[in-house]
């Protein structure tokens, strides 16, 4: 595409003085946006628009589509929506356009990376692991570990909706744990048989021996009796991991997203899901089912003769 034409000229001259003089914007910047509007005026004039008070925001779009084919990064078309954003509603402000065209224009949204995880058989491998140390420790601090890596698990509450935990909080006759969660919402979290066993084992025969003056109605206690810090948990679920053979180095949020990603993948529904994570939008919850798409595709691919 060759050069912008005399209108498209004398406009740039025009915003590149309200850049300096008036935003007073770094070199660099007014550079990047004089160039990112210089590729859209031969844009323009390419598709034979020789004033930008003709154009509309499909051509604003088009522009950038093309940007993003020939393999613009995310962050670059970011920044090119941002100019053309700045520089048309000065053009509309200065009577320069009828109309701000651009305040439509949405950067393209950052790509979501999907949440690491920790898959069924690590898991699984993680809490055996758990169990056969405490067994082999003895003491109350290996029984506390496995109380807490399977409650992160079956449940998916947050670390610190683990370290908030009361004894009042643990109904084991209806099989949930009541959580307050962000903003101090309430919630009722299911927890499975196996780490309700782990939980009342906790409270039977390892609390006791830690708890004193600072204890409180904590569940989880630290070694020296005060309720457990998410820092004390975190190292516990990056150990466990660390010597799960197969399994990533993650935290207790590594659990959380397995939880729920093997809740999808054994059928349950999102809002259920939703609700036990505790998220307030559905979107957020949404995630894990990229998470569950993606394995069956590298299953897929790995398994089919005609992937």
């Amino acid at each position: 595409m060759g050069q912008p034409g005399e209108q498209f000229a004398d406009l740039r001259t025009d915003f590149e003085r309200h850049l300096r003089s008036e935003r007073r914007l770094s070199e660099h910047t007014v550079r990047a946006y004089l160039g990112d509007l210089e590729s859209l005026f031969a844009h323009l004039e390419a598709m034979g628009l020789h004033d930008a008070a003709a154009a509309e925001l499909a051509d604003l779009r088009s522009w950038l589509a093309r940007m993003q084919s020939t393999g613009a990064a995310r962050a670059s078309l970011q920044r090119r929506s941002a100019a053309v954003r700045v520089f048309w509603a000065w053009a509309c402000q200065t009577g320069r356009v009828p109309r701000d065209v651009a305040a439509g224009l949405k950067s393209p949204k950052k790509q979501r990376r999907l949440p690491a995880t920790v898959d069924q058989r690590a898991a699984a491998s993680m809490l055996e692991g758990a169990i056969g140390r405490a067994e082999e420790a003895g003491g109350p601090v290996g029984v506390r570990d496995v109380a807490i890596l399977e409650t992160l698990y079956a449940t998916g509450i947050r670390v610190s909706e683990l370290c908030g935990l009361d004894l009042a909080d643990v109904d084991p006759d209806r099989r949930v744990l009541r959580v307050f969660g962000k903003g101090g919402k309430e919630r009722s979290v299911p927890i499975g048989g196996p780490a309700l066993r782990a939980v009342d084992r906790w409270l039977a025969e390892g609390r006791a021996l830690l708890a004193g003056p600072r204890s409180g109605t904590a569940v989880f206690l630290g070694e020296r009796g005060a309720r457990i810090d998410p820092r004390v948990v975190r190292r516990i679920v990056h150990r466990a991991l660390g010597l799960t053979e197969g399994a990533p180095d993650l935290g207790p949020h590594g659990l959380r997203h397995a939880m729920a990603t093997h809740l999808l993948e054994g059928g349950a529904d999102l809002r259920s899901v939703q609700e036990m994570l505790g998220h307030s939008s559905l979107a957020t919850t949404q995630i894990y089912t990229h998470v569950t798409n993606e394995r069956l595709r590298r299953a897929f691919e790995q398994a089919h003769p005609r992937a």
